[in-house]
């Protein structure tokens, strides 16, 4: 089965399993599937990174100059080329624009196996806080199973379209625990592994441009967007690096940076 980095929207990253199954081709087209529009004042600790000047991934405040994001976003990518938005409903004006000044890929994050899927970005200066930028704490327990939860991103609408919608987007999800989501309930089964966590709702879910945002519950960032197969498929929930159990590496990476 073909596994899938919900990556880039103008690119196909993905992870080569077995064949994919009948029906399950991957879907490229980086939307937040059956989401509705919102604002930044909503969704505060939200944040565009560009690559060259284009839309390529999400990431969250975790403080002034520091955004976590997904790993597998940062690949093969020099830090001259990101910048990250904040402050902005949209991705291409508003808000702030700031470069980046380096960052860091979690060291045991494996592009196989899409373990440890979690990287940092240090900025070159400094956000300033205010009801559109506000950093989001992180959890430090996994929510329970079922627990409500909120994904928020930008991507395409359509499937194969490379036309970006201006505005942020998000979709109410629900909380499939670790154990559930390897269970024989879903087809995922061992590989879902320690550090991810997964979430899901009928036609509903995160896909390939919403890559490295945030998956909050109860106020907390409890995931960040990470890979699945396909997007919004029946028993195939999307996949998030667990910050929970990656919460340890976030705070000492944060501060070595």
């Amino acid at each position: 089965m073909l596994k899938l980095a919900i990556f880039l929207t103008f690119a196909c990253t993905c992870v080569w399993g077995a064949a994919v199954p009948q029906g399950m081709l991957p879907q490229l087209d980086g939307r937040i599937v059956g989401g509705s529009f919102t604002t930044i004042t909503s969704f505060p600790w939200q944040i565009s990174l560009q690559r060259s000047g284009s839309h390529s991934c999400g990431g969250s405040i975790y403080s002034h100059n520091t955004i976590v994001t997904a790993a597998h976003c940062l690949q093969n990518v020099s830090p001259s080329i990101l910048k990250v938005r904040a402050g902005s409903s949209y991705w291409s004006s508003g808000g702030v624009l700031l470069s980046v000044e380096s960052f860091l890929n979690h060291e045991g994050y494996n592009p196989e196996t899409m373990v440890n899927d979690i990287a940092i970005i240090r900025l070159s200066s400094s956000l300033s806080m205010s009801s559109t930028i506000k950093p989001i704490e992180l959890a430090t327990t996994a929510p329970a199973n079922g627990a409500d939860a909120t994904v928020s991103g930008w991507g395409t609408t359509q499937y194969g379209s490379n036309s970006l919608p201006s505005q942020l987007k998000y979709i109410d999800l629900k909380i499939v625990g670790r154990t559930q989501c390897s269970s024989a309930s879903y087809g995922y089964g061992a590989e879902i592994r320690a550090t991810m966590i997964c979430a899901a709702a009928t036609g509903k879910d995160a896909c390939q441009g919403d890559s490295g945002g945030p998956l909050v519950s109860g106020g907390l960032l409890v995931g960040v967007v990470s890979w699945g197969y396909g997007c919004a498929y029946a028993n195939y929930p999307g996949v998030y690096a667990d910050v929970a159990a990656l919460h340890s590496w976030v705070v000492e990476a944060a501060e070595s940076l």
